[in-house]
């Protein structure tokens, strides 16, 4: 069975890390405590002393002063894991953490999460390959040598960085390293912490190497896990969870979080509210509870983005240059069904054609395999159709050898309605209001990835609402822009009243258009 010795790297706080120290270690766990040596002599001696006599505590045997981005903090770690391989010789598994970090899963169902596989839990990403670092220095981490701090000493790293540059200092990584990038929150095997340890004292000119890159934590142990372990036993990924808001920093977790935390695919989370004592309390207990049966449904991060997004909806300041000189034609005619449930737009869109003998393209600008004719690899990708909107329209008005073609759009794309509202070309929407029920907007929300099968009842009852408002809101959002020709039909109409406007947008009689109003099963789920 998984006995687990925690890696904790802290500086603060010490009543919160001697209670857990104390929850982690209640289970028969294990934990190693590097306390950094800037801080408060008297909050260590308060740590020392509560902790003195529980077996299941050990410190690391040299303290030193750690600072973000450089050395110290792998070196801290490596105190920290020598002293814990020492002292806790029935460990099998050694999981960093931090002084944020709590669990989110109760021990017994760790424990045999890490039972289930033979493998290491750390995210290793090709350094230069991958899109790990999405902004500053990347190459310039490791081709140069960084001896100064930047957050502490920003002019002289960026003096030494800059001398070194303009002079051509450049080194080589050493020639047998594939160097990786991950997050620092692991959880390495015994026998990977040994071998790990063993290659720190045998090859000095790799140690020499990492002690002067900028930001090792996220490089030196995902690079050495895989030059010594077999892929098939990484799993590139970390156990803990943690999120990051649009400006690069930790998303915090508060008192109303624990759902959310328990349903997540993860072990830990990252960061907990130093406030949030009810949360903490409760995960707490849930880490010596058994028999929990968790239900996993993974939506934290795709939640998350579609919540925060709400408030960041904005709107270009003018046409790209590109498509300012940019026109469909004077003499076309663009017809647009919005509808956002698509299988009810593609119906209709579907009847029109069969009634108009109208070309008909059903939302090229939001389904990736929309059919679409082969126009030069403009069609490719959604990216390209969107960049590209003007042109690929009328591309398609040419291919057809028609004046008048309808495309079918989701309501959240006011902007490339407005795009195509500005052009010289004639432009009509018909707008297709749909009912909504609690089971279509769940089935809505885990095509999207909002909600899964085992997403709990109680978060879906907070969840339905919001999707509901936001779904009325993109319809609210394309009535305040105030489109001329702006006609809608609603599921609660008859035939008779959806034919008039639907005449209007196709410029057809009235008995035309009831004939198309009529369609059996128009808006069936």
């Amino acid at each position: 069975m998984a006995k687990i010795a925690f890696i904790l790297l802290c500086h603060r706080d010490p009543d919160g890390i001697i209670n857990q120290a104390t929850r982690l270690t209640a289970v028969g766990d294990y934990i190693s405590i590097h306390f950094d040596a800037r801080a408060r002599p008297e909050h260590f001696e308060k740590i020392q002393a509560a902790l003195k006599d529980n077996p299941n505590v050990t410190f690391a045997r040299k303290r030193i002063k750690c600072g973000w981005g450089g050395w110290s903090l792998v070196q801290a770690t490596l105190h920290a894991v020598e002293a814990a391989l020492d002292a806790f010789p029935r460990a099998t598994h050694f999981y960093m953490v931090s002084g944020d970090c709590m669990a989110i899963k109760s021990a017994e169902y760790a424990h045999d999460f890490l039972d289930a596989e033979e493998v290491d839990y750390i995210e290793s990403f090709d350094f230069f390959e991958s899109d790990w670092i999405k902004t500053g220095m990347k190459e310039e981490r490791l081709i140069y040598r960084h001896f100064f701090n930047e957050r502490t000493q920003k002019r002289r790293f960026y003096a030494s960085y800059n001398l070194q540059k303009r002079l051509g200092l450049t080194r080589r990584i050493p020639a047998d390293l594939q160097v990786m990038i991950g997050s620092q929150w692991w959880c390495l095997r015994r026998r990977t912490i040994e071998w790990i340890l063993k290659m720190t004292r045998e090859r000095k000119d790799v140690m020499r190497f990492f002690r002067s890159t900028w930001i090792p934590d996220e490089t030196f142990f995902q690079t050495l896990v895989r030059h010594l372990v077999p892929e098939a036993e990484i799993r590139a990924r970390t156990l803990t969870f943690l999120m990051f808001t649009d400006y690069g920093m930790p998303v915090t977790f508060y008192n109303d979080h624990y759902d959310l935390l328990l349903s997540q695919d993860f072990l830990f989370a990252r960061k907990i509210s130093p406030e949030a004592e009810e949360l903490k309390a409760r995960l707490g207990d849930l880490y010596a509870a058994e028999g929990v049966d968790f239900q996993i449904s993974n939506e934290g991060r795709s939640l998350f983005k579609f919540l925060t997004g709400r408030g960041r909806i904005g709107r270009r300041f003018a046409p790209r240059f590109w498509e300012v000189e940019s026109s469909l034609g004077r003499e076309r005619e663009l017809l647009i069904v919005v509808a956002k449930k698509w299988h009810v737009g593609k119906r209709l869109a579907d009847r029109v054609r069969q009634v108009m003998n109208l070309p008909v393209i059903e939302y090229l600008f939001d389904e990736e395999g929309t059919p679409l004719p082969d126009l030069g690899g403009i069609q490719g990708s959604l990216e390209k159709r969107t960049r590209h909107r003007r042109a690929l329209v009328r591309m398609l008005f040419d291919y057809y050898e028609t004046d008048r073609l309808l495309i079918c759009m989701d309501p959240n794309n006011t902007d490339l309605m407005q795009d195509f509202f500005s052009d010289r070309s004639t432009t009509r929407m018909l707008e297709v209001e749909s009912e909504f029920s609690d089971d279509y907007l769940l089935g809505h929300a885990k095509r999207i990835g909002l909600a899964g099968e085992r997403t709990p009842q109680d978060a879906i009852d907070r969840l339905l609402p919001t999707i509901r408002r936001d779904v009325r809101f993109e319809s609210d959002s394309i009535r305040d822009v105030g489109f001329e020709e702006h006609y809608r039909v609603r599921e609660a109409d008859g035939p008779d009243e959806n034919a008039r406007p639907l005449a209007k947008f196709l410029s057809i009689p009235e008995e035309r258009a009831r004939e198309i109003a009529a369609t059996d099963h128009l808006f069936a789920d």
